[in-house]
């Protein structure tokens, strides 16, 4: 009943050949209170039914095929009257309607047809935080620290069946919950993107992810990289780290969570208390033991920043993306181009801040028109020196995130390389720790759209979810016609 409160959609029109209904499946596991533990069956048990029928011809039918009008293949030019096939959650071959090969087409399971096919989207700065309407009157920093875990779990099961909605199949989150949530979402038992999470972003006291507001022995006991306690499982958004052995210590602690990258705050910021977002952030000692740490784990390091010499700090420690870099100038630029490094300009939260206007503290505001000054003409000077672009929106997921691919092509990209900033680009941003994704090509994972309007020409088109009809993640269909709000077949 839930799932019916949860959305409530008009019965459509099914495609020309759909997956037979799967019937509910067999729970995976059971708690047992008496023996404190989760009993789960053997791998490759499964109950059947002595009265179940042999093996037929469907169940040799494996292969997916989506026909478009125009595909766009995320880094490479659109191809008219085109194809792709998938086999479970990977794509095994792009190419021209007409010329699918035998095998594909005998062995299909599901044709879809649809007017522009994309890779699903990215968003590379996301905040998977939900608050309730009850804690909207607190202190922001209270939900650092006295936020209900089940509560908030609750409401980013909503957030992230939004944000796959909207044809986002991926989402690096830089603080915030995605560790826990992505957890529930690569189970089954949330619907939702592809999380690449950071953990808490690790901060210096008196930093950005500080809370100017509590005494230094209150947030250090709650948020400090050294003060682990028993029970604690160390899952707010921030971690204040000093020194390098700290710097050390809150990577590990993030990656012991379940990060699949890191974030460090090296400069001031906007929406913090009592720093300002042209200074530097960390020693270039610490900022190195940051960077040196994760890449040992194998994880890339986004950094927040906004002043010249955060900038060149992070980028000379070595971080793979700089985040905002609202005050970024030829320098920084050269530098940024010349390292790699890639540019997540984050749009959107500086459109949303202004929106508020007057709404926002005076300390808040004085701060964001600093940088909303400078930010755009930075973003628009990284375009043209050609500096790689990724798409995050620094936002609380969903609503909104398409306008950032506007902001791009406001900043001087054309549509075709929004787009790929919004795809194809993505990756880059998490290195090795995302499979081959963010384009249409054999191999990479079958996680793509189809659209009712053309995105090349015009963007805007996606920021309407009733443009964004079907939503393919890992092969599997979560969004069109004859399928379910969480991605099951639609109820009789």
């Amino acid at each position: 009943m839930t799932r019916r409160v949860l959305e409530q959609r008009p019965a459509q029109e099914a495609p020309p050949c759909r997956e037979p209904a799967a019937p509910a499946p067999f729970p995976r596991s059971f708690y047992s209170f008496s023996l404190g533990t989760t009993i789960r069956p053997r791998p490759g048990r499964r109950a059947v039914s002595r009265h179940a029928p042999a093996d037929d011809a469907t169940k040799k039918l494996i292969y997916t095929i989506v026909k478009a009008d125009l595909l766009i293949p995320g880094a490479d030019e659109p191809v008219p009257d085109a194809a792709l096939v998938a086999e479970a959650k990977l794509i095994v071959w792009v190419g021209k309607q007409d010329a699918i090969p035998a095998e594909y087409t005998q062995k299909c399971r599901g044709t879809y047809s649809v007017p522009y096919l994309m890779p699903g989207l990215w968003d590379c700065h996301a905040h998977l935080l939900a608050g309730g309407d009850d804690e909207a009157s607190w202190p922001a920093y209270m939900g650092f620290v006295a936020g209900q875990p089940a509560a908030e779990g609750a409401r980013l099961a909503r957030l992230c069946w939004e944000v796959l909605q909207r044809g986002y199949t991926s989402v690096r989150d830089l603080a915030g919950h995605g560790c826990e949530v992505s957890r529930a979402v690569d189970e089954g038992a949330v619907a939702g993107p592809n999380i690449y999470a950071a953990g808490a972003c690790i901060s210096q006291l008196a930093g950005h992810g500080d809370v100017f507001a509590l005494p230094a022995g209150d947030v250090l006991l709650n948020l400090g990289a050294a003060h682990v306690r028993p029970g604690h499982y160390a899952s707010a958004p921030s971690c204040i780290a000093a020194g390098e052995d700290e710097c050390r210590q809150a990577v590990r602690l993030q990656v012991r969570r379940g990060a699949r990258c890191v974030k460090v705050l090296a400069s001031g910021g906007v929406m913090s208390g009592g720093d300002d977002p042209t200074h530097a952030q960390f020693s270039p000692r610490e900022l190195a033991a940051v960077v040196d740490e994760a890449r040992r784990l194998g994880r890339s390091v986004a950094a927040h920043v906004h002043g010249k010499p955060g900038i060149l700090a992070a980028v000379e420690a070595g971080v793979r993306t700089v985040e905002h870099a609202s005050l970024a100038d030829d320098e920084c630029l050269a530098l940024i181009k010349r390292r790699g490094v890639v540019y997540v300009a984050t749009r959107e939260a500086i459109e949303l801040l202004l929106e508020l206007g007057d709404d926002l503290p005076r300390v808040h505001r004085d701060k964001l028109r600093l940088v909303a000054g400078h930010h755009m003409a930075a973003y628009r000077a990284a375009v043209a020196a050609g500096v790689t672009i990724a798409l995050g929106t620094d936002a609380l997921a969903a609503l909104t995130m398409a306008r950032e691919l506007e902001w791009a092509v406001e900043a001087g990209l054309s549509n075709l390389e929004a787009i790929r900033a919004a795809t194809a680009n993505g990756p880059l941003t998490v290195e090795g720790q995302a499979p081959r994704t963010g384009q249409l090509k054999a191999g990479y994972e079958a996680d793509f759209i189809g659209v009712t309007a053309n995105p090349v020409a015009d963007v805007r088109v996606l920021q309407n979810e009733e443009n964004i009809r079907w939503v393919w993640k890992g092969g599997r269909l979560f969004k069109g016609p004859g399928v379910g709000p969480w991605g099951e077949p639609a109820w009789a």
